[in-house]
């Protein structure tokens, strides 16, 4: 097939591709930048750090740092440096051109879609429960093994629900386990566990009245069963009751902001007294409230990156469809996001966990463009670009139980993104990527929005 050989050729070039490391054993002095951490410490300016086997063995400020004889020497100098985004919330493989569809679920779509993340500068992603067989486990493993390239994609595999409780589009028929017992959901959650996913999903609310909501006792019952496996449970949620209850029931994500009303006191305390992380997942409903063409679709650093990855008709069919929307549909989706914005503010404020997810791969959401427009939604909805840069690198890595990567420190993988202006000015700044590395090797953009274009 055309496709698979192409999505072959752009693999081997993530895979062999670097342009500037002459050789990936021999340490490498990057100097002169600016380098953001990603755990929220001042950045170090005039920065060295010293790469070597793909690992950032030292780091410090220039001449506070002994570098190794011999080394390869790149001049960083007016850059800012900081890590490489990672994605907690995508469904990777329905979209292909102009369609979404059920067999557009292919091993090479989903590849795709972790290379156009990685192309924005998301380097690991987590997809969240909407998984047709065996296909996302055969592209992990690929990946753990070195054979193709991309974002790193961790898996949730089959999500849980009630009986018609699941994602509702019919391309996602048939996927979630539908169950109305304890006995149920707990064998569920072992035949995932069984299969070696990262983490499970449940969808609890009723799904705008076309379901029952999950019954605290099985969700309960659920979670139980996930911890005993090691495994962090996201839910989807939508009303606040429910997320008071999975809350004191010990479930360890949100997926989603609640969306019936702004989360009070008594919430937020709960959140951050039991560690829940929290995915806001702004830019779907952010994009709903536009019956015009919003400025952000003109921005040139996230529009020439929307149009390095994405053909020429379906930026087309974005942008015409605004004008589709009715008026009413946007006023109400305009007072469904007040609601957003305000409990994304009270839960920064109070110190809880955030962590980047939106909802990647919904129709025309796509993988990395979604994530940069949501960095800069976290921002306007009150959070400080150190905060959410946070959010996007070292919380979203802790979430994930990814050790290797999320902050730029000695002994952690050398996956950076060099940029030619500051995020903390502005954080539309991780938009203006020079470049990205990944394991210390570049990745070659160039390359990349080459393949992705050329996939029919």
């Amino acid at each position: 097939m055309l496709q698979r050989a192409l999505v072959t050729i752009f693999c081997l070039i993530l895979l062999g591709g670097c342009a500037s490391t002459p050789n990936a054993r021999a340490p490498v002095v990057y100097e002169g930048a600016r380098v953001i951490p990603g755990d929220g410490t001042a950045p170090v300016e005039n920065a060295v750090f010293i790469v070597e086997g793909g690992v950032i063995t030292r780091i410090g400020r220039s001449g506070e740092v002994a570098l190794p004889p011999g080394a390869h020497r790149i001049d960083l100098t007016g850059k800012t440096v900081m890590p490489t985004l990672i994605g907690t919330h995508v469904h990777p493989g329905f979209q292909h051109e102009l369609t979404y569809a059920a067999e557009n679920y292919t091993y090479e779509n989903i590849v795709a879609d972790l290379q156009r993340a990685l192309y924005f500068g998301v380097a690991t992603v987590m997809s969240q429960g909407i998984e047709k067989g065996d296909i996302s486990y055969r592209v992990r493993a690929d990946q753990q093994a070195g054979r193709i390239g991309g974002a790193r994609m961790r898996i949730a595999g089959r999500g849980i629900g009630a009986v018609n409780a699941g994602p509702g589009a019919p391309e996602y028929a048939n996927i979630a386990y539908e169950v109305t017992s304890e006995a149920e959901i707990r064998d569920a959650v072992r035949e995932l566990a069984a299969t070696r996913v990262d983490a499970i999903k449940i969808w609890v609310d009723d799904r705008g009245g076309r379901a029952p909501r999950l019954p605290p006792a099985l969700f309960r019952a659920a979670i139980d069963e996930s911890h005993r496996h090691g495994l962090r449970v996201a839910a989807h949620v939508f009303y606040h009751a429910d997320a008071v209850e999975l809350a004191d029931a010990g479930v360890d994500s949100f997926a989603h902001l609640v969306r019936d009303r702004v989360m009070d006191d008594a919430l937020i305390t709960l959140v951050v007294k039991r560690n829940v992380y929290v995915m806001p997942n702004l830019g779907g409903a952010e994009r709903n409230r536009h019956r015009t063409v919003p400025a952000w679709m003109d921005e040139p650093y996230l529009a020439g990156m929307l149009r390095d990855t994405v053909s020429s008709p379906v930026i087309a069919r974005m942008r015409a469809s605004f004008a589709a929307r009715g008026a009413l549909s946007a006023e109400l989706a305009t007072q469904g996001y007040a609601i957003l914005e305000r409990s994304l503010a009270r839960l920064d404020a109070a110190g809880a966990r955030i962590i980047l997810g939106c909802d990647t791969g919904l129709p025309d959401h796509f993988f990395g463009y979604a994530e940069q427009r949501e960095l800069e939604l976290m921002v306007a909805a009150g959070m400080s670009p150190m905060n959410v840069i946070v959010a996007a690198t070292s919380r979203a890595a802790e979430y994930l139980r990814v050790t290797d990567t999320g902050t730029l420190r000695q002994g952690r993988r050398a996956d950076f993104l060099v940029l030619d202006a500051n995020p903390l000015e502005d954080i539309r700044n991780t938009r203006r990527i020079a470049a990205i590395y990944v394991g210390g090797e570049k990745v070659d953009r160039a390359a990349l929005r080459r393949s992705l274009l050329s996939v029919e």
